[in-house]
């Protein structure tokens, strides 16, 4: 008689558009089960009903206290294990930091910096008791520097990524994998719900959502820490590592049309 295999499973945050669609709809080709977590509750339950997987749906706004207490109650549920969190939610803001409020740059980095740590937290000490489980936290190429004068989108990332390199060493020999995904342009909802124009932005620098989640779970599979799919963003991140910051900073005053600025 044939063993019967346990379905694996995923949490998704901002599973209804863009980068976070294309997890849900890549994991549940491979048979995962899918908890999907996002503000809008009609639009989950669409979602929901399209895959061929069991689902939960977890309605819960991250950037609220109560919306992360939610997915973390989840995540701690020792009963219903979850084997992959995929942190995808975030957003920008299309102002400046002179032209910008406190509620605004506080609730930006409660979804793009606490909630990430706070489900991390709430999904890491369970994977290393059990001795599996994997974490991808969706960061950016612009988290590799200032790439946006005025805006602390970048800042915010390059905090994702700091953050998943050290957790990715901290559980490395305990069967857990850590990943930051940190994609460049990828055709999404992100720039729009935003309200930045990027009508200017040349065909040629976009990728697509599928494409760059293939990517980031092939490289979370050959144990990477940080995945950057695509060769044209390689490059650009290797230059932006190694290109003198001045230089840098010239390429880089108004990046929002041009390079660094993409995302979901």
């Amino acid at each position: 008689m044939a063993a019967v295999t346990e379905r694996r499973s995923a949490l998704v945050t901002g599973a209804t558009a863009g980068i976070g669609a294309a997890f849900v709809r890549e994991l549940a080709a491979e048979g995962f089960g899918l908890i999907l977590v996002a503000r809008d509750e009609e639009r989950l339950r669409g979602l929901a009903a399209e895959l061929p997987v069991p689902v939960e749906v977890l309605p819960a706004d991250l950037a609220t206290a109560d919306g992360c207490d939610t997915v973390a109650a989840r995540l701690t549920d020792a009963g219903r294990p979850v084997d992959l969190l995929v942190n995808n939610a975030g957003r920008s803001l299309n102002r400046s930091f002179l032209r910008s409020t406190v509620e605004l740059e506080e609730e930006l980095l409660r979804l793009n910096v606490h909630a990430v740590m706070r489900l991390t937290l709430a999904a890491l000490p369970g994977m290393v008791e059990r001795g599996r489980g994997e974490i991808v936290n969706v960061s950016s190429v612009s988290g590799f520097a200032a790439l946006m004068p005025g805006s602390t989108y970048p800042a915010s990332k390059a905090w994702v990524t700091n953050f998943s390199e050290s957790q990715a060493q901290l559980v490395r020999g305990k069967g857990v994998r850590v990943m930051a995904l940190c994609p460049g342009y990828t055709r999404t909802e992100f720039h729009g719900r935003a309200g930045i124009d990027m009508s200017r932005t040349p065909s040629w620098i976009w990728l697509d959502a599928r494409t760059v989640v293939r990517a980031g779970l092939r490289d979370l599979r050959r144990g990477r820490v940080v995945s950057v799919p695509g060769w044209k963003y390689k490059l650009a991140v290797f230059g932006i590592r190694h290109a003198p910051r001045g230089l840098v900073h010239r390429v880089a005053r108004d990046t929002r049309g041009r390079i660094g600025h993409e995302e979901r």
